[in-house]
């Protein structure tokens, strides 16, 4: 008896020790099925949470908010909720407890939980991972860089340092789901050679992956989304692969598929008659309001046809009111009924930019498509647009986060948003200046460029931020800080000093850019006079023109003639600005293709112009249209003024013409009349008439390539007169007296 209750004692003790040694706070985090109770065992645990109980908690607070649909997730709530903040402090008391791919993990999830970037312990995270930078797994190192491309850090010398780790452990990466999260994040910085072996290696991990590997659909697209640079023999592989998935494909990835391709610019015939049958299955078998939402969104660009208005009126997310509307804009139907337009009053107040951006353009077309609309000034559609107009600028006064404006905005356009949020736009990045920091200038400057939107402001931060902070930014970023300044022709306070050290900081890297960033960055610098000798002479030698000749195959036929374009306007520039750079022209043959495919008409302004000048000078022959220049400019009108200020009249065509020695010369159409110049004191003069796409968009400040015309015409010898739009069509000139008086004035009294 003894000996049985000994045991007993004994085996209680032993079964006792088992649970004790347990891990308890993990069991409960592990059972739990909502935030609510991963907050109610982080308090009753405070003073037992150990470094993996904080770093499963929130990892468990992720993973449920991305089992949800997007617009139904409560991240806010969730960020707010006290226990919260008790995770986030005791995550930065236990990172130094936490292992290289915690630590990690943890940024990642704190990241899409929305936590801010300059928050401490997003800082101390990545601080963390870049003292363990060089022992980070290729698999932690990937997640990383996406981190880093979160916080709008790709341009950072951190990113940097990651694009080198990658070169020198490429051969070790065996996964092509691996690789390309890093193409993503780091393709901006790599060198060109690192890109090719970079597309080389996923090309090649492509044709040794195992087909099983990718008989998911979801993990095609992935890899996909992943490789956003243009890769034709990649693009390639990877269509025939979603060919053999599309009887697999459900509506979702059929449209990240064609929106991907679309960006791409990629257009492949096979994969769209696939999914076209595809989703005519779908047509048949679907009843769900959510799937026919996507899937008509798909189909748009197909033809598809046939969705229900009753779909959008049994709709209650925003997100799929928003999808059905812009469905029901695209297809041929009625004018949408009461019920319809009720509804989308309803959402409008909870949308962001973007969807109220697609609202303003189906309003827009079912006004157009609404005849009662002209004769109706308060219908329906006035008021839904008066309720698109508040809710905009109420949502932009709500920002707190320039981050937050520059993420919502970047990618917007169109008539509404330029005339109806733009300025209160800017007003509110001003508002917010003070958060212009090194890791978000590249990303306003863009926005600038973009926009065509002056403001002095903001730019001037812009130049004080970047002086301050060079050393901290990525030298591939310099390109967008810089174009605002170019693009829209201002020079900020310490302009010498800005473009000095933006152009230090880029130049020892120019041998490994790739060649078409390299011409696009000396052009910025050439509108904004600038001519770096050691730019110049990389970009105008014979190796550097082959490389980029074979660089350019690669691109879409527009991005293609555009850099070409660019590198023709840049080859004028040296020429006529530094000769003592000797760099030839040799682009006569591309101009001279160009003018025969240029339409040569010229607008109403110009042939009113030109009326008005004949009376004013005597004659419509002392003024010419059209005239084309050396190196290729076209002058609007071209008259000469004798030494009197009389106008001489042109009997035959005159032609400024280049001698063998590079001599700028005129010669007349006749061969007994040739002239190499003027008679002492007459004046070659180009009329310019400079239309909004000079100017701009907020205000009368001409940009930088009117500016630069201007500078070259000078050069060949004109005195350049410029007739700004708003002068020519004001209230002012509105007789043909007021017109004629105005020519008359610009050409006799403005001349020096």
């Amino acid at each position: 008896m003894f000996r049985l209750r000994s045991f007993r004692v004994c085996s209680r003790r032993l079964f006792h020790s088992g649970a004790v040694s347990r891990d308890q706070v993990l069991d409960q985090l592990q059972t739990c099925s909502a935030e609510d109770q991963v907050f109610d065992v982080v308090g009753r645990n405070k003073a037992k949470l150990s470094a993996s109980h904080v770093s499963y908690a929130i990892g468990q607070l992720w993973k449920f908010q991305r089992e949800r649909p997007h617009l139904l997730r409560t991240i806010e709530q969730v960020r707010n909720h006290p226990q919260f903040l008790t995770l986030q402090v005791l995550a930065e008391n236990k990172i130094n407890l936490m292992d290289d791919a915690s630590v990690v993990d943890m940024l990642y999830v704190v990241l899409r939980l929305q936590v801010e970037h300059h928050d401490s312990l997003v800082q101390q995270l990545v601080t963390e991972a870049w003292n363990r930078l060089e022992r980070l797994q290729m698999a932690t190192l990937s997640k990383f860089a996406v981190c880093l491309s979160d916080q709008f850090l790709q341009h950072s010398p951190l990113m940097g340092q990651i694009t080198q780790i990658v070169s020198q452990r490429l051969d070790s990466i065996q996964d092509a789901r691996l690789l390309t999260p890093l193409m993503n994040s780091i393709f901006a910085l790599v060198s060109p050679q690192l890109r090719d072996a970079l597309f080389k290696k996923a090309d090649f991990l492509l044709d040794q992956t195992n087909p099983l590997h990718f008989n998911n659909p979801r993990r095609v697209v992935q890899f996909l989304r992943n490789v956003k640079q243009i890769h034709r023999p990649l693009l390639e592989k990877c269509n025939q692969l979603l060919l053999q998935n599309v009887p697999r494909m459900d509506v979702e990835h059929i449209s990240i598929i064609l929106g991907l391709y679309h960006s791409m610019q990629y257009n492949n015939c096979d994969f769209r008659l696939a999914v076209r049958q595809r989703l005519m299955e779908l047509v048949d078998t679907s009843t769900d309001p959510a799937t026919f939402t996507k899937l008509f969104a798909s189909l748009g660009p197909l033809g598809g046809q046939g969705v229900r208005e009753g779909h959008l009126q049994g709709s209650v997310y925003p997100y799929e009111v928003t999808m059905l509307t812009r469905v029901l804009s695209v297809l041929p139907s009625p004018r949408p009924d009461e019920a319809v337009l009720s509804r989308v009053n309803a959402v409008i107040p909870q949308c962001n930019l973007n969807d109220l951006n697609t609202y303003a353009m189906v309003i827009a077309k079912w006004i157009r498509n609404d005849p009662s609309y002209r004769h109706n000034t308060s219908s329906k559609y006035v008021r839904l647009l008066q309720t698109l107009n508040r809710c905009g600028r109420e949502r932009l006064h709500g920002f707190e986060s320039l981050d937050g404006v520059l993420e919502e905005v970047k990618c917007l356009s169109g008539e509404w948003f330029d005339e109806m949020l733009l300025e209160e736009t800017m007003v509110t990045m001003q508002k917010l200046i003070d958060q212009v920091s090194w890791t978000n200038v590249h990303e306003l400057g863009v926005y600038l460029t973009r926009t065509n939107y002056f403001c002095a402001a903001l730019m001037d931060r812009i130049a004080s931020v970047t002086i301050e902070n060079i050393d901290k930014i990525h030298y591939s970023a310099t390109y967008s800080i810089l174009l605002p300044f170019a693009v829209l022709n201002y020079d900020p306070p310490k302009a010498e000093e800005f473009f000095d050290v933006c152009i230090q900081h880029f130049t020892p890297y120019i041998s490994s850019l790739d060649p078409h960033l390299l011409v696009l960055f000396a052009y910025a610098l050439a509108l904004a006079d600038y001519f770096p000798e050691e730019v110049v002479r990389e970009i105008f030698n014979v190796d550097f023109l082959a490389k980029l000749d074979a660089h350019l195959e690669t691109f879409p036929d527009a991005l293609n003639m555009r850099i070409r374009l660019r590198l023709m306007e840049l080859n004028r520039a040296v020429c006529l600005e530094c000769p003592e750079f000797q760099v030839p022209w040799f682009h006569e043959r591309y101009c001279k293709r160009l003018q025969k495919r240029a339409n040569s008409s010229i607008s109403p302004a110009q042939q009113q112009i030109h009326k008005m000048l004949g009376d004013v000078l005597g004659g419509m022959n002392c003024a010419k249209v059209g005239v084309l220049t050396p190196y290729f400019y076209t002058v609007d009108f071209e008259l000469v003024l004798d030494r009197h200020l009389h106008p001489v009249p042109y009997s035959e065509p005159i032609q400024l013409q280049i001698s063998e020695s590079g001599n700028v010369h005129w010669q007349s159409g006749s061969a007994d009349r040739e002239r190499t110049e003027l008679p002492p004191g007459a004046r070659r003069i180009a009329l310019e008439f400079l239309d909004s796409k000079s100017f701009c968009k907020n205000s009368w400040h001409m940009k930088g390539e009117a500016m630069m015309k201007k500078r070259h015409l000078e050069i060949l010898g004109y005195h350049v007169l410029q007739i700004p739009h708003f002068e020519w069509n004001s209230m002012e000139l509105s007789t043909e007296d007021a017109w004629k008086e105005y020519l008359r004035k610009k050409i006799f009294s403005e001349l020096p």
